[in-house]
């Protein structure tokens, strides 16, 4: 489906839906007038995520907390990674956080779509605003989980730098990942259900590929590049660079991952729009 337009028949303002041509942008004026939907569907996945749970909104302390307690222990003890001057637990923390938003976001976001199927089969608004909701939802658990982050960080006496003032631009970096993929999926999904099945695996081989457990320098030279076409890399070494200052400034791997979320978070939105236009008819 395409932009609203309205016309004035005498007195009665009509409503005119259009469907959009073909691989086009988002219309940002009727983004901007749904804009108290998109807070209301990111209020509700909210509600329904922790809904009639017994451990609630701390489920987004525990399971980054329980998985730095796994790698500690099996990748910080047995297989002995070096984590540098950073302990290794607030080592792996802190990648874990902005890996969490992704995953999390993405998980939920891919398949949001057919789960929200009566919505979108009977009112008309801007379906972009259903994955977007799923994503920008977790970062409620972020802000939770970086609480303990900070607390941690006062334990083992680390004192962030200057640098921290760029940890918004690597947390917007990880929102933008989640959101591109989210909508290449998520719109995949409406035709083909297989997708949902492949999430899992697709989340736990990127987990590999990801610095998170293991320092990027452990890569050689000859696969840096490779390392930094993946988003999340350049997330997770910021993250690290601007919170603990390990490591030199991750320039060239930041610039290598921006340029690529980007280009993902583009196609992302231009595939889903062409999806949009018969979306309600296969959903």
């Amino acid at each position: 489906m395409g932009g609203i337009q309205a016309k004035a028949t005498g007195q009665s303002p009509a409503v005119v839906i259009q469907s959009s041509p073909g691989w086009a942008l988002p219309d940002l004026a009727e983004l901007w007038q749904n804009r108290e939907l998109l807070y209301f569907l990111i209020w509700r996945d909210i509600k329904v995520r922790y809904k009639q749970t017994a451990v609630g909104a701390a489920w987004a302390v525990v399971q980054p907390l329980l998985m730095m307690v796994v790698f500690t222990l099996f990748f910080g003890r047995v297989a002995g990674i070096s984590s540098g001057d950073v302990p290794y637990p607030i080592f792996t923390f802190s990648a874990l956080l902005p890996w969490q938003l992704f995953a999390l976001g993405l998980t939920l976001a891919s398949t949001s779509l057919v789960v929200n199927e009566r919505l979108i089969t009977k009112v008309y608004f801007p379906r972009i605003l259903v994955p977007t909701a799923a994503v920008l939802a977790g970062l409620l658990d972020f802000g939770i989980a970086f609480l303990l982050l900070i607390g941690m960080m006062i334990y083992f006496g680390i004192v962030p730098a200057l640098a921290v003032f760029a940890l918004p631009l690597f947390l917007l970096l990880a929102v933008i990942t989640a959101l591109g993929l989210s909508y290449w999926l998520s719109a995949l999904d409406v035709q083909y259900r297989d997708v949902r099945y492949t999430i899992p695996f697709l989340v736990q081989i990127w987990l590999l590929a990801t610095p998170v457990f293991y320092p990027s320098s452990l890569i050689s030279e000859r696969w840096q590049f490779l390392l930094a076409l993946n988003p999340m890399a350049g997330v997770v070494e910021g993250f690290r660079w601007a919170l603990l200052g390990q490591g030199g400034t991750p320039e060239p791997m930041v610039a290598v991952s921006a340029l690529v979320a980007v280009v993902m978070f583009v196609g992302g939105v231009l595939y889903f729009r062409r999806v949009e236009r018969y979306m309600a008819d296969v959903v």
